[in-house]
């Protein structure tokens, strides 16, 4: 998969037609996205059926959408009936729920049966599922009553029953339609290798595995990237001119509006510039050290926003906290800066609207570096959506007429 990403397109298609078919499913899955596209539009039909008909029913759930629909439809013709209905049901969850990334591959055990038998059960297997590392305790009607851990399988006496070693109550179940991110954050802190997931009756219905939820930490990181530096989609690096300029213009279009506007805030003080050229080679640096404190303010909320450490409802106590740290820096960089605009213009005056506009200016940066990410957060959109685009235009915009408009009122 690692070699396809790094091939050009054409090589990547010869590479792709001498990989052995037995293959093609696993690899599909493993490729990002733009790329999977790109060689799914190189397969026949036949191929891709027999493709997805190597894959797990949770991995033919991340392939579907993907796949064209008389591709599927062949498919689902082909699964047993109980496939079936895991695949339809699989799908219908959100991408960002547990139901999205679960697994139906799990192994169960009754609770009146020894661990004799169970070991006995467990050899008759081919191989265990992958990550395996508890079996759950079901009854008839495949209601949850526990979990068997495999370690304490290997030392307990094998005459005990299951249920005088089962752990009844000291595990994390998950419910389908929980967050896949609030799942992750489970995995992270009780060091969870797999966690079974239940209906609201509490039936198992299947298990959610570290694997996956890497993955998803993966791709959710991938995507937080690509939406701070405002690009849409995942982009093959070796896609063409046209889909990479698809991929790109809606945010370079706003980029140039917003750059339109801050040169038109520098227009409107075009006579305090002519005569005072001195300002124009500082504006720069106000509004470059506000875009970077903005910059570290976003960076700061989105992270914590993934970690579910903030939620939008805690806005003002986190404007409060920044627009203080923005006022330290703002008094402590701006009057060195301040005392460097002295030096080299010779004007007490000059320096002191420096330090203003500095302060100002980081104190912006402050608000809008929480308001932007909380903002997007509250109508349910990645709060790093063009981040960077925006904070951008309101430090260069806001930094300009702020120096500029203190210069006009104090140095004219």
């Amino acid at each position: 998969a690692y070699i396809l990403e790094a091939l050009p397109r054409d090589e990547r298609l010869i590479v792709w037609d001498l990989v052995k078919s037995e293959a093609d499913g696993e690899i599909l899955l493993e490729v990002s996205e733009a790329v999977r596209e790109s060689l799914i539009r190189s397969m026949d039909p036949q191929e891709l059926v027999a493709a997805a008909e190597q894959l797990d029913t949770d991995e033919l759930a991340d392939l579907a959408p993907d796949l064209p629909e008389d591709v599927m439809q062949d498919v689902f013709q082909s699964l047993p009936m109980a496939e079936r209905e895991q695949l339809r049901a699989a799908m219908s969850y959100p991408e960002d729920s547990v139901g999205a990334l679960m697994d139906f591959e799990v192994v169960t055990v009754r609770e009146d049966v020894t661990l004799e038998v169970v070991m006995r059960y467990l050899r008759r297997l081919e191989e265990l599922p992958d990550h395996t590392d508890q079996i759950f305790v079901v009854d008839r009607s495949q209601h949850l009553r526990g979990v068997l851990p495999l370690g304490k399988l290997i030392v307990s006496d094998l005459d005990e029953k299951v249920s005088a070693v089962m752990v009844r109550d000291d595990y994390v179940a998950l419910y389908p339609d929980d967050k896949a991110q609030d799942a992750a954050q489970a995995f992270e802190r009780y060091d969870l290798v797999s966690a079974p997931v239940i209906d609201a009756s509490g039936r198992l219905m299947g298990r959610v595995t570290v694997d996956a939820v890497v993955d998803y930490i993966s791709e959710r990181s991938e995507n937080q990237l690509l939406n701070k530096g405002g690009l849409r989609e995942s982009e093959d690096v070796f896609a063409s001119v046209w889909e990479s300029v698809r991929n790109r213009w809606s945010w370079l279009a706003i980029n140039m509006v917003t750059a339109f506007i801050a040169s038109r805030v520098i227009g409107i003080f075009e006579g305090t510039i002519e005569q005072l050229v001195a300002l124009a080679t500082l504006m720069p640096i106000v509004a470059g050290i506000g875009g970077n404190s903005g910059n570290q303010t976003i960076t700061m909320i989105v992270r914590a926003f993934a970690l579910g450490q903030i939620t939008p409802w805690q806005a003002k106590q986190l404007l409060k906290k920044e627009i203080a740290v923005a006022l330290v820096n703002g008094l402590i960089w701006g009057s060195l800066l301040g005392l460097v605009a002295y030096w080299l213009y010779d004007s007490y005056t000059l320096g002191l609207v420096m330090t203003a506009a500095m302060t100002l200016n980081l104190m912006l940066a402050a608000t809008m570096g929480v308001v932007i990410p909380i903002t997007m957060a509250k109508f349910g959109r990645d709060p790093a959506l063009g981040s960077s685009v925006m904070i951008t235009f309101c430090t260069d915009s806001g930094g300009f007429f702020i120096f500029l408009g203190l210069a006009t009122l104090f140095l004219m």
